[in-house]
């Protein structure tokens, strides 16, 4: 099994995180495994949390071929409880955190505001912004304790204007600014980073669905 690091061609990385130890939700696909693969091609030691089993171990597996150490936590961003196992985890294998990125998203409903479900906007918010919550409240303690660390939100463009059709991710991305925003003004003073990330569109199948279904919303060709 090839892995993407033994495809590059850069001698040198431009990122150095030499035995940094860092948390990525949602970790085993699209941008959480690319991010994976850069960090690790930095010197990182990572811990991957998602709730497929299979993607994990895959991507655990091509990551650990090019020599990285990772740990895999099977995690529902949703429950505390899962979180307090991840952290639990790495404290175990890895010892302090330096870096937690807040990856876990789901794209939610493609629908018109009249037509959501509450159970469809709940479960949106719940995984987009909640389970940054949680993730974010079980790490600080380890961070403030150290008086060190960074938090990293993946947004959403869609989290900076309006997204016709698409109200639970927007308002889910617009809500996890604005609480990173926040987060950075009270830890600041522990030597703690906070940023949020706000990448478009990206090339995959997901993406594909969500303009598929737009466009049969709207009634015009998805191309």
């Amino acid at each position: 099994m090839e892995s993407p690091l033994m495809r590059t061609e850069t001698a040198t990385p431009l990122l150095c995180l030499q035995d940094q130890v860092i948390i990525i939700t949602g970790g085993n696909g699209g941008l959480g495994r690319a991010i994976a693969f850069k960090f690790a091609e930095a010197g990182a030691h990572l811990l991957l949390a998602a709730t497929n089993r299979d993607t994990l171990e895959e991507t655990r597996q091509e990551l650990e071929l090019v020599g990285t150490k990772v740990l895999t936590v099977p995690t529902d961003v949703r429950k505390s409880l899962d979180i307090n196992q991840l952290v639990r985890a790495i404290r175990e294998h890895f010892g302090p955190v330096d870096i937690l990125l807040n990856n876990a998203g789901i794209s939610g409903p493609t629908k018109a505001v009249a037509d959501i479900t509450l159970e469809e906007w709940n479960h949106t918010l719940d995984v987009n912004v909640t389970g940054a919550f949680l993730a974010s409240q079980a790490v600080l303690p380890l961070m403030i304790a150290q008086r060190y660390g960074n938090i990293i939100n993946i947004s959403f463009i869609g989290g900076k204007r309006g997204y016709p059709y698409r109200s639970a991710c927007a308002a889910s991305k617009w809500a996890l600014i604005g609480f990173t925003q926040t987060l950075a003004l009270e830890v600041g003073k522990h030597n703690i980073r906070v940023n949020a990330i706000c990448p478009g569109p990206l090339k995959g199948d997901r993406i594909e669905r969500v303009w598929k279904e737009r466009a049969r919303v709207g009634n015009i060709p998805w191309q």
